[in-house]
């Protein structure tokens, strides 16, 4: 089987600080885009695996990092861990992320 390849326009969105920054998704559009159910995702919140942008908002929404913890939780789920250990590994994985696109944001400010 072969290899997907990112393509440069892939890359540049990847890298384009503003755009990630200012993703913020519905949690219906969420579920649709990564594949898990909206009671789950609301679930995992109400936990503290993720966290919606606004809690006080009557609707929730999530941000680039947040959709990227969704998936990763879900990959690992789906590799057998428990949600406890899969969402403590994601804390582990995501912290370094986290600090890059903080400093980031930081200099674009």
């Amino acid at each position: 089987m072969g290899e997907k390849k990112i393509n440069t326009a892939d890359m540049n969105i990847l890298t384009d600080v503003n755009f990630l920054v200012s993703v913020i998704v519905a949690i219906g559009e969420v579920a649709n885009i990564t594949g898990v159910p909206q009671r789950k995702i609301r679930y995992w919140d109400e936990k503290g695996y993720i966290e919606p942008v606004d809690k006080t908002a009557t609707y929730r929404q999530y941000d680039y990092l947040n959709i990227k913890r969704i998936v990763l939780i879900k990959e690992l789920l789906d590799e057998g861990f428990t949600l406890e250990t899969a969402a403590k590994k994601v804390v582990e994985r995501c912290a370094k992320v986290e600090e890059v696109f903080q400093r980031l944001k930081n200099q674009s400010s």
